[in-house]
């Protein structure tokens, strides 16, 4: 097989993980895209990318020597970018959300099965080390049925910046519900992904106005800006199958501390995989937790599951588990249909909300 080659659209923060990625599979980027050509020549110059662009589609026309592209750019620009990377011939690993909602998510998928291409996004909890321990137990039996679960992401003080594109439902979807998705995937993911059946939600936006309750990331404040999007949400989620789900996401809440978890209960034994946070946002002051819980002799056993720490919480290694499934080396992690089911439940969220009255999912 050809040395592969990658390209990255989007210059942000989040980039930085993808071209460290592609660095550590071997993969050469050899060009990068921005609005702000600034920020572009910034990455370009620390990662000795050769090309810069201020438009991801010159780079996808001029660049001709990759065969995948990486997609770093604002939710509402993900499906028509996506479709033109997989349209021009490359292989696709796009930052989540999928996209806006079920519909674009569904237009993506079905245009990568019909140009034979990967299509890949980073739900990178799946790729950290201690949700790939507990999915063996998971394949292997120990676990039996997971018949309910809980995801929880959710912050006290964590809005990412007012008025700019996180804060507006047209440029990201919503609020924390698609944009700490992660947890909603990871469960679905232990889970295997069943059908959902029906959703029903509650959303609100306390605090969207007080700048108190502003996260120490995301992008500054824009001056008369919009902020219409929720700042919590609370969703019971019933599959088919009879399994059940409960979320919990929020970027403004009243909680004690950031908790970013997925719990669960089988047949044969629970499970729980957590990071909690001293300050919202904050890294260096992480707690990760793995668990196992089941009998043993008539005994409770808490089994503690330790694995190698991964402060980048997976996302490298997403990337790598992209190229190596190019490669044909590995499973991918993801696939894209799981991201339409995802997105359905997503929109269920909302539209529940807003009505006030359980949602069926078709």
């Amino acid at each position: 097989m050809e040395k592969i080659k990658a390209i990255v659209a989007g210059a942000g923060g989040i980039a930085n993980y993808h071209i460290q990625g592609y660095i550590k599979a071997g993969v050469e980027v050899v060009g990068i895209a921005d609005m702000d050509v600034k920020r572009a020549e910034e990455k370009a110059k620390i990662y000795g990318i050769k090309k810069v662009y201020s438009s991801y589609e010159e780079m996808l026309e001029k660049e001709k020597d990759d065969s995948c592209v990486s997609i770093c750019l604002p939710n509402s620009l993900h499906c028509e970018t996506v479709i033109k990377a997989l349209q021009s011939g490359r292989n696709v690993f796009c930052e989540k959300p999928p996209a806006l909602n079920a519909d674009e998510t569904k237009k993506m998928v079905d245009i990568a099965k019909k140009e034979k291409k990967i299509l890949m996004f980073d739900f990178n909890n799946r790729a950290r080390p201690e949700a790939q321990v507990l999915m063996k137990y998971i394949k292997n039996g120990d676990i039996g049925k997971i018949n309910s679960a809980q995801a929880l992401w959710i912050r006290r003080c964590g809005i990412p910046g007012f008025g700019g594109w996180f804060t507006q439902k047209k440029l990201s979807g919503g609020g924390p519900v698609i944009d700490l998705l992660h947890m909603i995937d990871l469960a679905l993911y232990f889970m295997e992904f069943p059908q959902p059946a029906w959703v029903l939600s509650g959303v609100f936006n306390d605090f969207s106005g007080n700048s108190d309750f502003k996260g120490p990331w995301g992008i500054p404040d824009v001056k008369g800006g919009k902020m219409d999007v929720e700042t919590s949400a609370h969703s019971f989620i019933r599959f088919t199958t009879g399994q059940v789900l409960f979320t919990r996401n929020s970027w403004a809440e009243m909680n004690k501390r950031e908790e970013v978890s997925v719990t669960f209960q089988g047949t044969k034994a629970g499970g729980m995989i957590r990071r909690l946070f001293g300050r919202d946002g904050i890294d260096e002051t992480a707690i990760d937790d793995c668990e196992v819980y089941t009998m043993e002799y008539g005994k409770p056993v808490n089994r503690k599951i330790i694995t190698e720490p991964d402060e980048k919480m997976g996302r490298e290694r997403a990337v790598i588990n992209f190229v190596k499934s190019i490669k044909g080396e590995e499973e991918p992690y993801s696939k894209p249909e799981e991201a339409v089911i995802l997105m359905k439940i997503i929109d269920a969220i909302y539209i529940s909300a807003e009505k006030k009255e359980p949602v069926k999912i078709y």
